[in-house]
């Protein structure tokens, strides 16, 4: 039906008429299919037996991270289903061709030879269509001297790009947090040797620290050491006043680019970390709580977000030529990134601030104070969203250069100026390996400076346990209030006491375990 209106109408104007499904041999459309189902359950097994390997190793952050990917899979899918099924839809949608040169990025006109060149130039490029639309529906808008919305080209360029960029993200994302994690790995040799001091709390081994005790536990009395003894504080304190406050600032954010966390500041935030949460467990494995937070957060990075779907639709709204938006799209994440690294060394700083500022003589070790207040707006999570949206922008300026270079051409108009398309990718890069060796690195340990501990600390099912207790006691707050609140039926004065003593733990409860969750 649509195949002989197709080619009628094709033969009419002179072109070759399309082949439809119904004049395809049978073994031709059996072929294709049996390829495209045979390369989905490969890669559907690929990723069962991946979710099968790492929950064996029980790397449940990594397998959660796994079951995102998936899900950002179906949602293409189903992003890839709307644009096929209203591809048909927008050819009938018709407006005038003065609409179309507005906000262009690419002029073109529709008139003249120009409009020759232009019609050749999408013919030559929907050969490459493997879902080609009808001849019919390509021209009802021309027959009406008016041109589609969005031609099947279009669409089927969209739907190329929207895949190339969830990919890259999902991709990048997950090599940036791999180069992360191993960035960290000397951070374990520091762990270990902490781990292998004796009952008493000293240093099998000579530490780089010199005379500085690690351990908690101490068998004689504690020595009493002027501040600025501290290998920490002399690396990070330098004085009072706003000078040296602005020389703070400046340092921190040269630091991140080399050595962002020495041994002493390890050692000291962990310690740190330990007085604060697990005060009666000095041998607390720091190290691996805080890769098991870092795969934990993963999950969160390595998905598409609807804000991040929002920056996109906005990112293609302003690709119109003359404004040379995307140069400026690379500049803000890497500037970003930057703001990031230089807050997170300088929370390390103010760490040593405040032991400084406070003490003139420490007993025994330099325990820090780890509080929200560090951190922008007394909210951690702040770092990890703007990471995300760093590694988003990063993912879709990549991925448009190399879709651009692949659809159009290095030189093609929609490209831009050579050097402002070398220059953003440049930055791209450098914004990526940064953000891998350093930026990560840092918050890795620094988010752990808040007031609030993460629910990884506790063993996988401990953490479940205590999320079901908190989920129960909220039911029983809220079925409590409702008896409470029910005014018209009776209600026994034993119940109203039940209710009065059962409400407060359950609040408490509350409290308890929303550090966690």
């Amino acid at each position: 039906m649509a195949g002989g209106g197709g080619g009628k109408a094709a033969a009419a104007g002179g072109d070759a008429p399309a082949i439809t499904l119904e004049h395809t041999p049978t073994w031709i459309v059996s072929a294709v299919c049996f390829v495209i189902v045979i390369i989905s359950l490969l890669f559907e097994r690929l990723l069962h037996r991946l979710g099968k390997r790492l929950k064996k190793s029980r790397k449940k952050p990594l397998y959660e991270g796994l079951l995102k990917v998936k899900e950002e899979l179906m949602l293409l899918g189903f992003i890839s289903l709307l644009l096929n099924v209203f591809q048909g839809l927008t050819q009938k949608i018709c407006v005038k061709a003065s609409v179309m040169d507005h906000l262009q990025p690419c002029k073109l006109d529709f008139s003249g030879a120009k409009t020759a060149k232009t019609t050749a130039h999408l013919a030559a490029a929907g050969v490459r269509r493997l879902l080609a639309g009808g001849g019919a529906k390509s021209d009802y808008c021309e027959k009406k001297g008016l041109v589609p919305i969005l031609s099947v080209e279009a669409i089927h360029q969209l739907h190329i790009f929207i895949f190339v960029l969830a990919v890259s993200h999902v991709v990048l994302s997950a090599i940036t947090v791999l180069l992360g994690i191993a960035q960290t790995r000397k951070w374990q040799h520091w762990e270990n040797k902490i781990q292998a001091s004796d009952e008493n709390g000293m240093m099998k081994e000579h530490s780089p620290l010199g005379k500085w005790i690690i351990g908690v536990k101490l068998s004689g009395p504690q020595m009493i050491k002027h501040v600025q003894e501290f290998q920490f504080i002399k690396n990070h304190f330098k004085g009072h006043g706003k000078r040296w406050k602005t020389f703070g600032w400046l340092r921190s954010f040269f630091k991140q680019f080399y050595g962002s966390v020495t041994e002493e500041d390890y050692v000291t935030m962990r310690l740190g970390f330990i007085m604060k949460h697990c005060r009666g467990n000095p041998k607390f494995n720091f190290y691996k709580y805080m890769i098991r937070a870092l795969e934990d957060d993963f999950k969160k990075v390595v998905g598409i977000s609807w804000y991040l779907w929002a920056m996109l639709i906005i990112f293609l709204l302003l690709n119109v030529q003359g404004w040379y938006v995307y140069i400026w799209i690379s500049a803000v994440p890497f500037v970003m990134l930057l703001v990031v690294g230089t807050k997170l060394e300088h929370i390390i700083t103010e760490l040593a601030h405040q032991v400084a500022e406070k003490h003139t003589a420490v007993e025994g070790e330099l325990v820090v104070s780890p509080s929200d207040e560090l951190f922008w707006f007394h909210r951690p999570k702040i770092v990890l969203l703007l990471i995300h949206i760093v590694l988003f922008q990063n993912a879709f300026e990549i991925a448009f250069f190399f879709w651009l270079l692949v659809t159009y051409g290095f030189k093609s108009c929609i490209m831009g100026n050579t050097g402002y398309v070398i220059a953003r990718i440049v930055i791209s890069v450098i914004s990526q390996l940064l953000c891998g060796y350093s930026t990560l690195p840092l918050y890795a340990i620094v988010s752990h400076m808040g007031t609030s501990f993460k629910k990884v600390i506790f063993d996988e099912n401990v953490a479940e346990g205590l999320a079901n207790w908190a989920q129960n006691a909220r039911k029983r707050n809220a079925r409590a209030a409702r008896t409470q609140n029910v005014g018209d039926s009776p209600v026994d004065e034993s119940n109203v006491g039940e209710v009065q003593m059962t409400s407060p733990p359950t609040k408490s409860v509350q409290q308890g375990t929303a550090r966690l969750i």
